[in-house]
């Protein structure tokens, strides 16, 4: 499979399908122990470029790592505890949340935030674009257990673009004769210095579902800032937000499109420590997580036979 793959998608000098590699680009003091090179039958796409490094598992269509060559740090983080299964999402990285977001609205045994993170997609497309980042597309595989939860007749493809910046493409084709409505996530996990050290600018005087302690309606005034668990679904938004990270001395900023809602959320000590993978005792001060999505108040409806691409495009800024 990995030699077919190779073949036919490969890139030399720029992308390589390997089976449960390290992520390349990433120091050797913080990649995840021993997750990444267990024979779990996994496969990684690893891409290394002029630009920068990259990889991707190809169950669940999961970015794992992104660093751009100018930045001493990754942008995206992963867990030093994550590990990579068969059927399992992997913390940290690009989750694809898809086609609900959180919870199923009526089937309380679905899995949470949709199966497309951790079913098989199959490569259908690479290439190299002018500027020389890598591009790669996966399409989700459909399956008897799938339709279960599914039933509807779709394509769904992610297009990642890696370099110096990293362009995310999600595409929901409905190849159906009905219409079906989505909910859908790119849950970004950022590496930062220090949680209590950064904010997020862009959201100043959106609406936002507060999930911390219930389910509230408020409306963000100014810049974010962490002091504690923080769970917010910013709705009705397409705005642009930036990540300040002094410690790190960059700003991470984040741009998108088709997208209405956006996701902040850290966990913080107490919800980190039941999680249990997320770096312990502290590698949750060292995340951030700010998605773009449709949930809640902003599902999608996808008419048959139309498309509906949500793109995220992330760039880097050292100050």
């Amino acid at each position: 499979m990995i030699s077919a793959l190779n073949m036919q998608f490969g890139i030399k000098g720029q992308l390589e399908f390997v089976e449960d590699a390290p992520v390349k680009g990433t120091p050797p003091d913080t990649r995840p122990a021993g997750g990444l090179g267990a024979a779990s039958g996994l496969v990684v796409a690893e891409i290394n470029n002029a630009q920068g490094c990259a990889s991707l598992c190809l169950q669940g269509a999961h970015l794992m790592n992104w660093q751009p060559k100018s930045q001493a740090v990754p942008v995206v983080w992963l867990s030093r505890d994550a590990r990579l299964a068969a059927g399992k999402s992997i913390r940290g990285g690009a989750p694809v949340c898809w086609p609900w977001f959180g919870a199923h609205a009526t089937e309380s045994g679905f899995p949470g935030h949709g199966f497309a993170r951790t079913v098989p997609w199959r490569v259908i497309e690479s290439g190299t674009e002018p500027d020389g980042a890598t591009r790669l597309t996966l399409r989700l595989e459909t399956s008897d257990k799938t339709r279960v939860q599914w039933p509807h007749d779709c394509n769904l493809d992610l297009t990642v673009i890696a370099g110096n910046t990293l362009r995310m493409e999600l595409a929901t084709e409905n190849t159906g004769a009905t219409d079906f409505v989505i909910g859908e996530a790119l849950h970004t996990y950022f590496q930062i210095g220090d949680i209590g050290q950064v904010r997020v600018t862009g959201l100043d005087g959106c609406a936002y579902w507060d999930k911390v302690g219930g389910s509230n309606l408020r409306r963000q005034e100014g810049g974010i800032s962490f002091s504690g668990e923080t769970d917010r679904v910013y709705i009705n938004t397409g705005a642009a937000c930036v990540i300040h990270d002094d410690e790190l001395n960059r700003r991470i900023h984040i741009a998108k499109s088709g997208s209405l809602s956006t996701v902040v959320w850290t966990p913080w000590d107490e919800k980190a420590a039941k999680m249990g993978d997320l770096g312990q005792p502290d590698g949750w001060r060292e995340m951030l997580c700010v998605e773009s999505a449709n949930a809640i108040d902003n599902l999608v409806k996808v008419v048959a036979g139309t498309r509906h691409t949500m793109i995220v495009e992330y760039r880097v800024e050292s100050i």
